[in-house]
């Protein structure tokens, strides 16, 4: 016996046969012995409770997978799309204050006229006047932005491009997300009838106020004009932008605002239509706020 055979003889374990270990049987082949047998163990056939633990886990595995990815969409949704909508709306804002501050107004009606008398068009994107709801808050204002695709409602609400400026006759439209990528219209059913929405663009403040029933509270109540406060439609129904809500082909009389949002929240199975009707005008002066809002004095 060589020194790498000698240890303890109670180590050694007999063969899975059962035959003694002979003392001049090498340990090397009492080794083969014991692996060849756990090599036929398994090479056995699986049962099928072993088809079915398989499955099993493979599928909780697909299941685990599946719901990290989903969170992880509802977080950059829910988050992280209004980190950069926030970052977005504060460019537009410092630019279109800035335009103001050296005499520029996008809505100023020479530079939409054409030399030939044609309309000119505001480029999509950029802020055209801000946006001010008392009753979402002292803290809460978005500077609009114009176009409604997609590109530019992550910068801020966005001016339908084919509906009336603030405080013309018609239909001031205005769509914003409810969840997700700035949620500037997060809170729009908690408006109430009467409640103020505050315009301020280079050279006027326009306080437009929320139709319904003051005195109920009633938003679906219609006026004289069979305007409501607030509809819930499909996003197939345009005509709720329509120079006069609800009537296309009429000519408008007053000088509306709406505003369009999805509905219900966390869904855009719907939409959340609120109107409401300008109420008065007042001339911007210097750093003086209407009376709607607070500290406001004009």
């Amino acid at each position: 016996m060589t020194v790498e055979d000698e240890r303890p003889i109670e180590d050694a374990q007999p063969p899975e046969d059962g035959r003694p270990i002979e003392d001049d049987q090498p340990l090397e082949e009492h080794a083969a012995v014991r692996t060849a047998g756990r090599h036929l163990g398994s090479g056995s056939q699986m049962t099928r409770a072993d088809w079915i633990r398989l499955g099993l886990r493979g599928t909780g595995q697909t299941l685990i997978t599946a719901g990290v990815v989903i969170l992880l969409f509802v977080v950059y949704e829910l988050w992280v799309t209004n980190i950069f909508a926030h970052e977005e709306q504060v460019k537009v804002h410092k630019q279109l204050e800035k335009e103001w501050a050296e005499g520029t107004d996008p809505l100023a009606p020479g530079k939409l006229t054409l030399p030939n008398g044609k309309q000119g068009t505001i480029p999509t994107g950029i802020g055209i006047a801000n946006l001010y709801i008392p009753r979402l808050g002292t803290d809460y204002h978005f500077t609009i932005v114009q176009g409604t695709d997609d590109a530019s409602l992550e910068r801020g609400p966005g001016h339908y491009v084919d509906t009336a400026l603030p405080g013309q006759v018609g239909n001031f439209a205005v769509a914003g997300h409810r969840v997700g990528k700035g949620e500037p219209f997060l809170n729009l059913d908690h408006l109430r009838p009467g409640d103020a929405v505050v315009i301020e663009t280079k050279s006027e403040w326009y306080i437009y106020r929320v139709k319904g029933n003051v005195q109920t509270g009633d938003l679906n109540n219609t006026g004289a004009d069979g305007i409501p406060g607030r509809e819930i439609v499909s996003p197939s129904d345009v005509a709720v932008i329509a120079p006069v809500p609800d009537q296309p082909g009429t000519t408008p009389t007053e000088k509306m605002m709406t505003m369009t949002t999805c509905q219900p929240k966390f869904t855009a199975n719907q939409r959340m239509i609120i109107f409401s009707a300008l109420s008065r005008v007042v001339p911007r002066v210097g750093t003086q706020l209407p009376k709607e809002l607070v500290g406001g004095t004009l």
